[in-house]
Parts: C-alpha cells; sequence; structure tokens
C-alpha cells in the first residue's frame, strides 16, 4: 500500500503535488472541469495542514502542435496551451486565489515557490512546453524536485507515463507519496476489482480490440462472470465468428486472438456477450441510410456506428443484476448523435444498477462523457480520471508513476 500524504508530515512545507489539469479548453473556456475538481480534495487537505501548495500538470501537446505549425506555416497559439484559465477556474473551485507563474522551471518558478506563504496555493505553467518532461530528462526532473520538500502524485490519469513530474521528480525529493484522488483510484480498481461482489459484470467498449486485449485477459483472470463487448472492437470479434460485418472497423490480423480469448474466457467460466443488433448507414449514402437491423443481416456495404436498441436492452437486463460492474469504452462513435444512443442507454442502466445497490466504476473519457450526458454521473461510485492510465493498470502493467512511490511499511 502507497503512503498518502496523510501520511507523512506537511505542515508548513513546501509540497508539489502533480495534477492533471489536462482539460478541454476552447476559446478560452473550459469546457469541462472534472479533473479540477477531482483534485479539490488534496489540495484542501494540504490547505488544512497549512502546506505551501504548488501545483503542477500539463495540457495537450503544445511542443508537437507547434512542430505542425512549422511545417505547414501556421501560426501557433502559445496561450492555447496555457494553464493560466485553469487557475482561474481552480480559484473559483476552492474559494481562494490561486497564484499563477509563467513557467514550470527556471528563476521565475524558484522565485515563486520560495515566497509562498503557508496555507497558499500556486499553479505552474505547462510541464510540457519543455521536452524534459516527456523524455523524463534527470536534468528538468532535478529542478522541478528542487522547487519542494515533499512531491505528491495526484494524477492517476498520467501514472501511466514515465515523465519527469510523475517518475523522475521522485529521485530528486525526501518524499514521495499519493494524493487522495491518487489512493482512492488505488483502492477502487485494485481492491474492488481484486474482490468483486458477485455476479461481476464488466463492459468494455472503443474502436480497437488491440487497446482491450490485455483488459480482457486480465479480467477473465479475475473471473469477471459477464463482459459485455459493444463499440467497434466487438466487430473483430463477431466477423471471427462467421458474422458479415459489411465495412464496419474490423482488425482483421486480431480474429485469431479473438477467437483464442472466447475459448479462454469459456474455460474461465466468463460469458462473453456481443451485440446482436446495431445502428448502421450505407457507406455510400450515409446522410440518409441510417437503420437498426439484426447483426446477422449486415450487408457489404454497411457500417456499424452503434450497438441497437435490442442490443442495449440485453446489455441493461445483465447489468441490472450485477453487483460489481466495470465500464470502460463507448458502445458507438459517441461523438456524434445519434451514435451516442446506445452509449447513454448503457449509463442509464449503469446508474441504475448503482441505485440498487451495485458497486459500479467508471473510466475513459467517452463514458465519463456519457455519464454527464445522461444527467448520472454523480449516481456512480466511483468516475475513474484515468483513461490509459486506468486500462494498463487494470491490465495487470506496473504504472511508473504509482511504483515511484513510498510504500507504507508494515
Amino acid at each position: 500500500m502507497k503512503k498518502t500524504l496523510r501520511d507523512v508530515d506537511i505542515r508548513g512545507k513546501r509540497i508539489l503535488v502533480r495534477v492533471d489539469f489536462n482539460v478541454p479548453i476552447k476559446n478560452g473556456e473550459i469546457k469541462d472541469d472534472t479533473r479540477i475538481r477531482a483534485a479539490v480534495p488534496t489540495i484542501e487537505y494540504a490547505l488544512q495542514q497549512d502546506a505551501k501548495v504548488i501545483l503542477a500538470s500539463h495540457l495537450g501537446r503544445p511542443l508537437k502542435e507547434q512542430k505542425k505549425a512549422a511545417e505547414t506555416g501556421r501560426e501557433f497559439n502559445q496561450s492555447a496551451f496555457s494553464l493560466r484559465t485553469v487557475a482561474a477556474r481552480l480559484g473559483e473551485l476552492i474559494g481562494r486565489n490561486v497564484e499563477f507563474v509563467s513557467d514550470c522551471v527556471g528563476d521565475s518558478a524558484q522565485s515563486a515557490c520560495s515566497n509562498l506563504a503557508s496555507g497558499t496555493v500556486l499553479l505552474l505553467e505547462n510541464l510540457r512546453f519543455h521536452e524534459g518532461e516527456e523524455k523524463n530528462d534527470a536534468a528538468f526532473a532535478r529542478e522541478l524536485g528542487a522547487l519542494c520538500e515533499v512531491f505528491v502524485n495526484d494524477a492517476f490519469g498520467a501514472a501511466h507515463r514515465a515523465h519527469a513530474s510523475t517518475e523522475g521528480i521522485t529521485h530528486f525529493v525526501p518524499q514521495s507519496v499519493a494524493g487522495l484522488l491518487m489512493a482512492k483510484e488505488l483502492e477502487f480498481l485494485g481492491k474492488t476489482l481484486d474482490n468483486p461482489l458477485r455476479p461481476f459484470v464488466a463492459i468494455l467498449g472503443g474502436a480497437k480490440v488491440s487497446d482491450k486485449i490485455p483488459v480482457i485477459e486480465s479480467l477473465i483472470k479475475r473471473k469477471v462472470d459477464k463482459l459485455l463487448i459493444g463499440g467497434a472492437m466487438a466487430y473483430t470479434f463477431l466477423k471471427a465468428n462467421g458474422y458479415t460485418v459489411g465495412k464496419s472497423l474490423v482488425e482483421d490480423e486480431l480474429m485469431p486472438k479473438a477467437l483464442e480469448t472466447e475459448e479462454a474466457a469459456s474455460l474461465a467460466g466468463t460469458e462473453i456477450i456481443l451485440p446482436s443488433d446495431h445502428q448502421v448507414v450505407d457507406s455510400y449514402d450515409p446522410l440518409n441510410s441510417r437503420k437498426t437491423i439484426p447483426v446477422d443481416f449486415t450487408n457489404t456495404g454497411l457500417v456499424g456506428l452503434d450497438i441497437g436498441t435490442e442490443t442495449v436492452e440485453r446489455f441493461s437486463a445483465v447489468i441490472k443484476g450485477a453487483k460489481t460492474i466495470l465500464w470502460n469504452g463507448p458502445m458507438g462513435m459517441f461523438e456524434e448523435e445519434p451514435f451516442d444512443q446506445g452509449t447513454i442507454g448503457i449509463a442509464l442502466a449503469v446508474a441504475e444498477a448503482t441505485r440498487n445497490g451495485a458497486i459500479s466504476i467508471v473510466g475513459g473519457g467517452d463514458s465519463v462523457a456519457a455519464l454527464n450526458k445522461a444527467g448520472v454521473g454523480k449516481e456512480i461510485t466511483h468516475v475513474s480520471t484515468g483513461g490509459g492510465a486506468t486500462l494498463e493498470f487494470l491490465a495487470g502493467t506496473p504504472l511508473p508513476g504509482v511504483e515511484a512511490l513510498e510504500e507504507i511499511q508494515s
């Protein structure tokens, strides 16, 4: 078990909290502040302890976008990747001023951190304005470490990356511990799924089977009772089982692996349930050809973009009987209406099961967006802030940002 900031003395100390403020911003407006809100408990606890709170985060991929702009002759808008807007929003959420400094290392950052008063908050500028962040450069990590006395990693969504602010910094600070959000993620994704109340039902969606095969294998080992598979990834399984799927997205090279996975599931007592109907469009007339048909009626010109109403009902019936539910990934092309209907239907089913006593864990941006769109985000037991980190954790892959933190000695 990892130490948290509750296990160390932070009173009056400079603590650098790695948060995940990688939020969508358009025209200077934050479109979804879920990740900012998720960090508030850790920040407020640290302030209650009269700590000097320094926050660090990335936002987008500014260096990559700058390179693209240079190659195409476009002007690069650096301000679009600044965390200054986030500082203002965080200040509103915690009801106090959040100072902001226009760099995360160098003289300005060192001065701002050195002069920070106890019980105050400072947000550093975007870590990814520096190449050393993603390269896990030791010199850059040392500079970050020099800003604080205690490092707190509360960015579960970035924990699968061995970057300077998640792994490298731990080599240059006296203490490295988990934040409250990180601890909550590890508890729900670890303890709950290692010893789930049964029936244990997992729902997986998204575009590619290749992204989810390790997770499926891990869930089978955990003896998940039923595994519901939707989204484009279902078509690889369906085609492997002899169905005609038209021009739907399929990873042909993974069809043998899909059949192998189904066999492993059967031997483990895990029932894999695939869609029986889907929303499709004709690839030659996508705007006027939408219809819902049984999967086995799919002809060569059709493209599946969402699960159908019958599948929603079948999946919902299974979810209704679950005691533990894990959901990651949309059931269709969620970003385009009306192909969000299947995903929203699953969101409503998971929320209903939770109200009836099930433990529900939901991760992945589209799944969380579906919860919010359906108005049931607050009814879920635990909404994970991780995307890739959640998948890698579920697959049993060690997360560098977690492995680097101190353990509680037994």
